[in-house]
This record gives structure tokens, C-alpha cells and sequence, in this order.
């Protein structure tokens, strides 16, 4: 039984997994070619990205509600409602994704006052008012991607991410360092080629999800008959507590880097490339929880609590197993991985010693990742936010800032208190998953 659930969760997981990973490529892209600038582009950068990834995800947690209740609709067999949610959803994201576009432009006036150094503050400005623009293309995608998954069909949005990575390479080429007749824009640069690459997902999904032979039976086209309230109310009583969920973990990440930032630049540069290599085994712990959420919800739409509970278990012990490795993988190549990001030997020496934490909340970090995914597949989100919160504001910021300063440990008390979080996270959730799974 086990194996089998397990297999089901790859299969599910894989295709997710790839997209997650083909978006986190083009962070590490944009990042690598950065780099290549300087130490300073760097820190611009990670303090700009930061504050976007802030506002970003909640857009992002909004948009998830489309996935748990297709797949519901999915489950019990109601196909044209299916398409219902893609409607309605797409008006929830689309209006998010105008407002938050807005809130990132008038955000980037603030770096100046967070005390950053004095030379990262004008680019990393101009750099978030150009990646607030993508947000609105960004909510689009995600619109069509959540309805896409929900209905398990799931390669066209890892194929259009891959896609999209050749061109933010070849704009950020264009762009960064002034080819092909271009302006040399810098940092810049690499925000035009996130518009770039993200209209391009958005339009190209739309096209296939809409013209698709086996998505015809959902009805996935802007046919509105009506605004269905009902609907909204629903996905927004899903994707509210999850767009607070995320917010409340990257505000967490967030705050920790204004925190470094009053160190130092160094520190500041080495924080955001040991950041930018865990997100990479975290985008797939994202895509476990993305199946795990989806074969929870398939399960809730069939009645069926005893596989709702194998769905959820077996993503989260998939995603342990796979974050242990990872964690190793971390360790071993701790010196040689912030290599490919800058040459500066102090911010690769300090990036290698962060790493070795890195490497000691994958697990916790997967865990919670995947329990919040199972929950929401549930819909319970009440409990969760309130764990959430708890867990990074009222435990691991605290602790951070006391281990940080109060102790004087610097940069490794605040990623200290970043692990004490993430596990205070994993365990509260799955202790809540078992609970809403006990069969009766």
C-alpha cells in the first residue's frame, strides 16, 4: 500500500517538480549573471527580491485555492464546474495581480528608509518597480497552471517553464550586459527579462489550456455566464489563509534579511546565494506538496478519508527522504556551489558555512512545506495560518534576533532562528493533518 501510494505521489509530483525547479532556474540565472557584476548587484538584489517575494506571495497563496477545489469538482465528477473555478478564479488573480503590481512600485520607495548600505539602495529600487510589472502576467499563469493541476493535467506548464528559462537567458544577456545593440542596464536588465519570460508563460498557457482536446469537457474557455459569488467566496475563504500562510513565512525570510543588511554587505551577498541554493530543493518539496494537495483533494471529492490520509502521509515521507538527500548534497559541495554565483572568496567562505544550516532544516523545511500543501488540499486553513504565524513571528524571529545580537552569533543566530521555525512548523502541522484524518 505504501509503495503504491508513494509511486502515485511521484508520478504526480514529477512534472510539478520540474516546473517549480524550471522557475527557480531563472532565479539562479538572474542571479549567476548578477553576480558577474559584483558583490554590490548581488546585494541589491537579495534585498529587492526580498521585498517582491513578500508582496509576490501573496498572489501567489491566492491563485493556490484554484487547484484544491477543481480537483475537488475532479473527484466527485463534476467536470464542468471545473471550468467555473478557472472563471472565477481568473478574476480574483487578474484584479489581485493589478493591485499587487501597484503595492510592489510604491513599496520599492522604502528600501531607502529599511538602513541598507548606502550603495544597494537606488538599484534595488528600480530593480523591484520593474519586477512589480511582472506580477500581473505572473497571475495569469498561475491562474491557468492551479486549474491545469487541479484537473491533473500537468506537462504543458512544466514545458512552457522550461521554455521560458531560454528566454530570460537570453534577454538577461541582452539586457544586463547591453548586447545586441541593447543599453547595458545592469540589475536592471534582469527585471526586463523577467517580464519578458513571464508574459511569454502566461499567453502561451492560455493558448494550449484553452485549446486542448482533453481539456474540452471542463469547459476552460472565458465563457462566463455570470460572476458566481458563491465561487469567489470560496476560493477567497482558501486562498486568503494561503496567501497569509506564504506571507508569513517569506515575511519571516524577509525580515531576517534587513536583519543582515545591518551587518554588512558580505554578509548580505552570502545570505542570498546560500538562500537562492535552498530554494532549489525547496521548489521541490513545493511540487510534493503540490500532488500531495491534489490527491487529497481527489480523495475528499470521492468520500474517501482512509486515502485522503495515505495521499497526505505519503507525499510528506517523500519529500523527508528526498530533503535528507539534499541536505547532504549541501554539505559536501558547501564550497563549490556559491562558486558559481561570485568569485569573492569572503562571501563564498560565509555562503559555505551557511549551508551547513541549510543543511540541517531541509527536512523540517519539506515537512512543513508539504503540510500546509495537504491541509489546504483538505481545505482547513484556519489553524494552519494561525501555526504559521506562530511559528515564524511569535518562535523563530524572536530567537533569531536574541541569537543574532543579544548573543552576538550574527548572520548564523538569525539562520538559527530560521531552523528553530521550520521545525516548529512541521511538526505542528502534521500533527494537525493527523488529527483532521483520524478515520471514524
Amino acid at each position: 500500500m505504501l509503495k503504491t501510494e508513494v509511486k502515485q505521489t511521484i508520478i504526480f509530483s514529477l512534472p510539478i517538480i520540474v516546473g517549480q525547479l524550471g522557475q527557480m532556474l531563472m532565479s539562479v540565472v538572474d542571479n549567476f549573471m548578477v553576480g558577474k557584476i559584483g558583490a554590490e548587484a548581488l546585494a541589491a538584489s537579495s534585498i529587492a527580491n526580498a521585498l517582491f517575494t513578500l508582496i509576490m506571495v501573496l498572489g501567489f497563496g491566492l491563485s493556490m485555492a484554484v487547484t484544491p477545489i477543481t480537483a475537488i469538482s475532479y473527484g466527485a465528477g463534476k467536470e464542468k464546474e471545473c471550468g467555473e473555478v478557472l472563471r472565477q478564479g481568473l478574476i480574483i488573480n487578474v484584479g489581485c495581480g493589478v493591485l499587487l503590481c501597484i503595492i510592489t512600485i510604491a513599496a520599492s520607495e522604502f528600501i531607502q528608509y529599511m538602513n541598507q548600505p548606502s550603495e544597494i539602495v537606488g538599484p534595488a529600487s528600480l530593480y523591484m518597480k520593474v519586477l512589480g510589472l511582472s506580477m500581473i502576467p505572473l497571475m495569469v499563469f498561475q491562474s491557468y497552471r492551479q486549474f491545469a493541476e487541479g484537473v491533473s493535467y500537468l506537462k504543458p506548464a512544466m514545458i512552457i517553464t522550461l521554455l521560458a528559462n531560454l528566454i530570460n537567458v537570453m534577454a538577461n544577456w541582452v539586457f544586463i550586459f547591453g548586447n545586441l545593440g541593447a543599453p547595458e542596464l545592469g540589475l536592471t536588465g534582469a527585471g526586463i527579462a523577467t517580464i519578458s519570460s513571464r508574459a511569454f508563460m502566461a499567453v502561451t498557457l492560455v493558448l494550449v489550456v484553452v485549446q486542448s482536446s482533453k481539456l474540452k469537457r471542463f469547459d476552460p474557455t472565458l465563457n462566463y455566464g455570470k460572476i458566481d459569488f458563491a465561487m469567489i467566496r470560496r476560493l477567497l475563504s482558501i486562498g486568503i489563509p494561503a496567501g497569509f500562510q506564504y506571507f508569513f513565512e517569506v515575511s519571516a525570510f524577509a525580515a531576517s534579511s534587513v536583519m543582515i543588511g545591518w551587518i554588512g554587505t558580505t554578509e548580505l551577498a552570502a545570505h542570498q546565494i546560500a538562500g537562492n541554493l535552498a530554494q532549489i530543493s525547496f521548489m521541490v518539496a513545493m511540487g510534493i506538496s503540490a500532488a500531495g494537495t491534489i490527491r487529497v483533494s481527489n480523495a475528499l471529492g470521492r468520500k474517501d478519508i482512509r486515502g485522503t490520509r495515505n495521499a497526505g502521509f505519503s507525499a510528506t515521507l517523500l519529500c523527508a527522504v528526498f530533503m535528507a538527500t539534499a541536505g547532504l548534497i549541501f554539505i559536501a559541495f558547501r564550497f563549490f556551489l556559491p562558486s558559481l554565483y561570485i568569485s569573492d572568496e569572503a562571501v563564498i567562505n560565509l555562503s559555505a558555512s551557511l549551508l551547513i544550516i541549510v543543511a540541517f532544516f531541509q527536512v523540517s523545511d519539506g515537512t512543513q512545506t508539504v503540510g500546509i500543501g495537504i491541509l489546504r488540499g483538505l481545505t482547513d486553513m484556519k489553524i494552519p495560518t494561525l501555526i504559521t504565524i506562530t511559528a515564524y513571528w511569535f518562535i523563530g524571529l524572536p530567537c533569531g534576533y536574541i541569537l543574532g545580537f543579544t548573543f552576538n552569533m550574527g548572520i548564523f543566530g538569525i539562520w538559527y532562528g530560521l531552523l528553530i521555525s521550520l521545525t516548529a512548523s512541521a511538526v505542528l502541522m502534521m500533527i494537525r493533518f493527523n488529527i483532521k484524518t483520524i478515520p471514524d
